[in-house]
């Protein structure tokens, strides 16, 4: 090869095929991931007898919203069950992700800022948790809200998602504190402010991403958990929405309509959580990706 031919640049056929190749491995990825949610969303707009034809319906003849508004309606059994499974999932994530945030903050600030003897250990040692299956704990946990007498509330559901959020949120915002320079502090702490508003002030607004990334994290796994809810919970009034839902199914027949609908409004909260929240997301992955 000559050196001239070794100056010259790529064929612009090879980049683009390269680009095309992307853009059709990226489609294929989007009807991977829509096509449940989309004949999730057409299930729920059949009829019973629709829902059950075989082989099936893809597109129903005589949509209907009856599914819906039996969910929605708090005149009726279902709707009342429904509506009270939603606000207890609501509830128990909406207080597992602020506890989350309050404690991992400072906590993953303390971890990135400070200097102190056994740092590093005590570090990874939040994290040893994360390395055995939920399962294992299922049991000890068990047994622990059994003896402090927190077995069919929710404290025991906010407990236990906080022994599993807790690492992750601190190691993700340990790493975003890392990248913060410190030389930004230093600076106000010349000027008068003390490390607590320096922290306030300075940090806080520039660390809003990442907690927000956390904040979301955290919502989704206690929104979507199961088996501790379903361990942990047998009163009806008190059950949440991923055990609530099982009620579609009985020893002889499946609401399947109704299940669908039902799963349907349950991924509404957490989408538009992520579609309000989206431009801080992608802010902390890029953010937190990049070292200053």
């Amino acid at each position: 090869m000559t050196e001239d031919e070794m100056d010259r640049p790529r064929s612009r056929k090879s980049i683009d095929g390269w680009r095309w190749g992307g853009r059709v491995f990226l489609a294929l990825m989007l009807i991977y991931t829509a096509l449940p949610m989309v004949w999730m969303l057409l299930t729920s707009i059949k009829s019973g007898f629709a829902a059950m034809q075989f082989p099936p319906q893809w597109w129903p003849t005589e949509p209907t919203l009856a599914s819906y508004e039996k969910l929605l309606d708090p005149q009726n059994s279902v709707g009342q069950d429904f509506l009270r499974f939603f606000w207890n999932s609501l509830f128990v994530s909406v207080c597992t992700t602020v506890l989350a945030v309050l404690v991992a903050v400072p906590a993953a600030y303390a971890f990135s800022r400070f200097s102190f003897p056994g740092r590093r250990f005590l570090f990874f040692s939040v994290l040893l948790r994360n390395m055995f299956p939920a399962v294992i704990f299922l049991v000890p946990l068990f047994i622990l809200m059994r003896m402090l007498g927190l077995v069919n509330t929710h404290g025991s559901l906010i407990l236990t998602y906080l022994t599993f959020g807790l690492p992750l949120a601190i190691w993700l915002l340990k790493g975003f504190y890392d990248n913060i320079p410190i030389q930004l502090e230093q600076a106000a702490r010349i000027d008068g402010a003390t490390r607590f508003q320096a922290f306030l002030l300075i940090v806080t607004p520039l660390s809003v991403p990442g907690i927000i990334a956390t904040a979301i994290y955290s919502f989704i796994g206690a929104w979507n958990e199961y088996i501790f809810a379903a361990t942990f919970l047998t009163k009806n009034e008190q059950l949440t929405l991923p055990v609530g839902i099982q009620r579609f199914f009985s020893e002889n027949t499946t609401d399947f309509p109704g299940l669908m609908a039902a799963s349907f409004l349950m991924s509404v909260p957490v989408v538009v959580l992520f579609l309000v929240l989206q431009k801080y997301f992608v802010r902390a992955l890029t953010e937190g990706a990049v070292k200053h």
